[in-house]
């Protein structure tokens, strides 16, 4: 299969600040590699890199101005959660959208995402609980204009904040990957949505981050199930 093209990056941005937030020292914001896996990975959740797509890592290290050795690692992330396929001799793909693979995915934050939202709420420093609500600085315009790539890294660096500030790194290791997976079929929502139903998803994220600034988990918990769109009488129920 052809390698695909991409749209140039100009005008993006880039603030995921999502690679190093699973407790991989290793993934310093700064480094070459860690750019390189946070562009790939926005172009892999927008599709500009198909499903089913044959990655080539010349022309990848080419389209992103970067080394050979910090495309290589940085596919080698990816292929550990789950976002693109590595085979010997068949090389490297983006992998495909499966429905089943979401769902239980879903299944797994529905239970994961909340109780991270209530130990942040617990174990966060109110610098910490300011990110959050801090990274929607620009979510309006954003929203005006429907500027998916902003509004994706916006919706991605949230999460991995919230998913860092609970202090369990054991959790977020597994949670960040989930969330990235899911974005995937996330950007799809965009389609038909109107200015201000964008707008109030993000005020629905940032009153996550308020209930965390006060220190209240029950209610940290709540406010991130209802981003997840979930009752929580209904979880109870489960």
């Amino acid at each position: 299969m052809a390698s695909p093209t991409l749209k140039p990056l100009a005008g993006r941005r880039l603030v995921l600040d999502v690679a190093n937030s699973s407790g991989l020292e290793d993934w310093s914001p700064d480094l070459q590699k860690t750019k390189v896996y946070e562009r790939i990975l926005l172009d892999l959740i927008l599709g500009e890199l198909a499903a089913g797509s044959r990655l080539d890592e010349q022309f990848l290290a080419a389209h992103y101005d970067t080394g050979l050795a910090g495309v290589r690692e940085a596919l080698g992330r990816l292929a550990l959660e789950g976002l693109v396929v590595r085979r010997a001799r068949s090389g490297t793909t983006v992998a495909p959208l499966d429905l089943v693979e979401l769902r239980q995915g879903y299944e797994a934050r529905v239970l994961i995402e909340p109780h991270c939202a209530a130990l942040a709420a617990r174990n966060a420093s109110k610098a910490d609980a300011q990110a959050m609500f801090d990274v929607f600085a620009e979510g309006e315009e954003a929203a005006r204009v429907c500027d998916l790539p902003a509004l994706v890294a916006m919706d991605l660096r949230f999460h991995a904040l919230v998913a860092r500030g609970s202090g369990n790194l054991a959790l977020a290791r597994i949670l960040i990957p989930l969330q990235h997976k899911a974005a995937r079929f996330w950007v799809f929502s965009f389609n038909g949505a109107t200015e201000q139903e964008l707008i109030d998803e993000i005020e629905e994220h940032r009153e996550v981050a308020r209930v965390i600034a006060g220190g209240d988990a029950e209610a940290s918990r709540a406010a991130m199930l209802k981003i997840l769109n979930v009752q929580p009488e209904a979880q109870g129920r489960a």
